[in-house]
């Protein structure tokens, strides 16, 4: 099989689907790979390197688009490269589709197999390709948050630690799933007083069992929302329902009630968020503000420290790239039936149940 890796063209996306480790392990099993020069730069991975590995380094990306049997990319196809997409050719990347209507309509029209990485799922619900830029996204809210209440950044001006005879922020995390988690371990590391709301109150338990005893957990219902949004400093929305577009949890009004200054990280902004007044940003202009509040929607956090997200996502989707090559799409996905969570469109057919209730 002939595999394309093109640069990614997002604004300030700087990871890449493959490292050239990775050239080597589908050289011994016999495909090609073909990468688009200076793909892997910001990712540590320089053309040479890949050359090294065995793949072939072409100027631009047309001509990988024209060939390749599949592209591997991380972040939703641009109007331009799915124009460039061919009938049959398998498209393994992040897209998005719950929240993209236009680019789902697109790549109908283009007649590719589309497999998502966000919608492979193991039969015991774990989300695998996924769950790595969870881990980084939750992680870095709590760091975006904490810059952007600083005072030059239009924030409240405060510490998010606080300081001995200082109050600490208060950070109200909504979900308590992998971005959850990881952004409760790093606001409550730093002496946030962190509350985390979810609505499995298994869940519930569980999270309360490990995490330090500055966070403290809540039934996620319309009460305790509409209070904790209107008490938080730093609100970090942490909310995905796999397959489909993010449910709307802050409305407006309860925006106009939180504290000038306070900020919103939407994290979901991907699936189309849980604050109503979100909308997505990019990492050139990260916020806006709505009613007093700073506004974070960055579309690809993880993006921002490439070296570290690139080798967390590869880790991760490689297996399944492999099993792609060495099988055929069709094969593969019959072989494993959490790579088959991941087709999302075949020749024009939505194959998702989820993606047909759009």
């Amino acid at each position: 099989m002939l595999i394309g890796v093109p640069k990614e063209v997002k604004t300030h996306e700087y990871r890449v689907a493959l490292l050239p480790v990775h050239v080597e392990h589908l050289k011994a099993e016999g495909h090609q790979v073909v990468v688009e020069s200076r793909a892997g730069l910001s990712s540590g991975a320089s053309d040479i390197d890949y050359i090294e590995a065995g793949a072939e380094v072409v100027s631009n990306s047309a001509i990988i688009f024209k060939t390749a049997d599949m592209i591997v990319k991380v972040k939703e196809p641009q109007d331009f490269e799915v124009a460039q997409m061919q009938p049959g050719q398998v498209v393994f990347t992040y897209f998005h589709f719950a929240a993209a209507k236009d680019l789902l309509q697109q790549v109908q029209k283009q007649g590719i197999i589309a497999l998502a990485y966000e919608t492979i799922q193991t039969p015991n619900g774990q989300l695998p390709l996924l769950t790595p830029m969870s881990e980084i996204a939750g992680r870095m809210a709590v760091h975006e948050g904490a810059k952007y209440l600083e005072e030059p950044m239009k924030g409240r001006g405060i510490l998010l630690a606080g300081v001995p005879g200082v109050e600490p922020a208060k950070v109200v995390i909504l979900g308590g799933g992998v971005v959850g988690l990881n952004a409760a371990k790093m606001a409550a590391g730093l002496g946030a007083d962190v509350r985390l709301l979810d609505v499995n109150l298994d869940r519930l338990r569980y999270l309360d069992d490990i995490l330090p005893k500055n966070v403290k957990t809540l039934m996620s219902n319309l009460k305790n929302i509409r209070t904790q949004v209107a008490e938080a400093d730093l609100l970090i929305g942490a909310v995905l329902l796999p397959g489909k577009k993010t449910p709307i949890l802050v409305t407006e009004e309860m925006v106009k009630t939180m504290k000038a200054g306070a900020v919103i990280v939407d994290v979901g902004i991907d699936q189309g968020g849980c604050v109503e007044t979100a909308r997505p940003t990019t990492h050139e202009h990260p916020t806006y503000m709505v009613h007093g509040v700073v506004h974070y929607c960055v579309a690809n956090m993880p993006g921002a420290v490439a070296r570290t997200s690139t080798k967390a996502l590869t880790n991760a989707t490689f297996p399944y790239i492999a099993q792609v090559a060495r099988h055929g799409w069709e094969k593969a996905c019959e072989k494993n039936p959490a790579l088959k969570r991941g087709l999302n469109v075949v020749k024009g057919e939505i194959v998702l149940d989820e993606l047909k209730e759009l």
